[in-house]
């Protein structure tokens, strides 16, 4: 049992923010469904939603709660749960649900997993999103391996990632991937995403020519302007097609970034080629998860609002 324990969670939608402070002397976990629900309460704009937070740990709980409510409902509603990982902090930060009550109410078996991006390296080199997210997250909760879609290691990167499209398009034909009703693109259930500095999300960087791409559905990219050079990664129209998306930031060198993907009024000439922008749902719901750190531009914007406790 927790006393005196208070939790900030800050949402900032359209240039507002409100804070949600749970009482003293409640459970972690009533504290968290008090703030969900003050969350949920707020209409988000444009199918968006920012939240920001005190510490990694705060943002790792209330990741896990939301992932876990995105998957009851996908499992309800369709019979699966498709989820599309990244690098970066990600695998770090779902580490709560390889934990009580997560790791035992979950129907892990119902579960999908896929990366929006990944490095064209063997499985096992330190630089494989696959090493990492297996080391992190997939040994330790009861995931069916035959539901785990890695890529191809074998061959280029350019057959990797005609291979991997190939594989999603068979999915999509079963709705183990469910299809957008927009287009033909596939509709992953949540696609979680961490930003770099730079602004790039899954493996889209800023000025690249993959930032155009219309009707590919996964493309590679052999100068990726950090290392290692060949990526394979989904285009913009499958990651806005998803029914729900996940932005993660951490860290002050992604402030600047996080202030041009989000503000409408940002300036500068890096505004217009920041990918993070481009990530527009069609018809989903988009969530920025947000340290302090990497929120400080737009929190230093919105001084002025008024801030409610609850």
């Amino acid at each position: 049992m927790h006393t005196s324990f208070v939790r900030f969670c800050r949402v900032f939608q359209k240039g507002r923010w409100e804070r949600a402070v749970a009482g003293a002397n409640a459970n972690r976990r009533a504290n968290r469904t008090m703030e969900r629900e003050i969350v949920a309460s707020y209409e988000p704009k444009r199918n968006s939603e920012i939240r920001m937070f005190e510490s990694s740990d705060e943002m790792a709980t209330d990741l896990a709660e939301y992932i876990s409510q995105v998957s009851e409902i996908s499992v309800k509603e369709r019979g699966y749960f498709a989820i599309a990982l990244s690098g970066g902090p990600l695998i770090s930060l779902m580490r709560k649900l390889c934990e009580a009550p997560y790791n035992k109410t979950l129907d892990w078996s119902k579960w999908y997993i896929f990366w929006a991006d990944e490095r064209a390296v063997a499985k096992n080199h330190v630089d494989s999103y696959y090493k990492s997210t297996k080391e992190g997250f997939l040994s330790k909760v009861p995931i069916l391996n035959g539901h785990v879609y890695s890529i191809n290691d074998n061959v280029m990167v350019e057959d990797a990632a005609t291979d991997y499209e190939f594989v999603i398009r068979q999915l999509v034909k079963i709705r183990t991937v469910g299809v957008s009703e927009s287009n033909d693109c596939p509709k992953f259930d949540l696609i979680l995403l961490s930003i770099g500095s730079d602004g790039h999300v899954a493996s889209l960087f800023p000025n690249h020519p993959a930032l155009e791409l219309k009707d590919d559905w996964v493309t590679y990219i052999t100068d990726s302007p950090v290392p290692p050079p060949e990526r394979i990664t989904f285009t913009f129209p499958v990651i806005n097609s998803a029914s729900n998306i996940a932005v993660v930031a951490t860290g002050e060198d992604k402030a600047k970034a996080v202030d041009f993907a989000i503000s409408d009024g940002a300036e500068g000439p890096d505004a217009p080629s920041i990918p993070a922008r481009m990530v527009k749902p069609t018809d989903g719901k988009l969530v920025w998860f947000l340290d302090k750190a990497s929120a400080s531009f737009l929190e230093a914007k919105n001084d002025g609002y008024e801030h409610t406790k609850y």
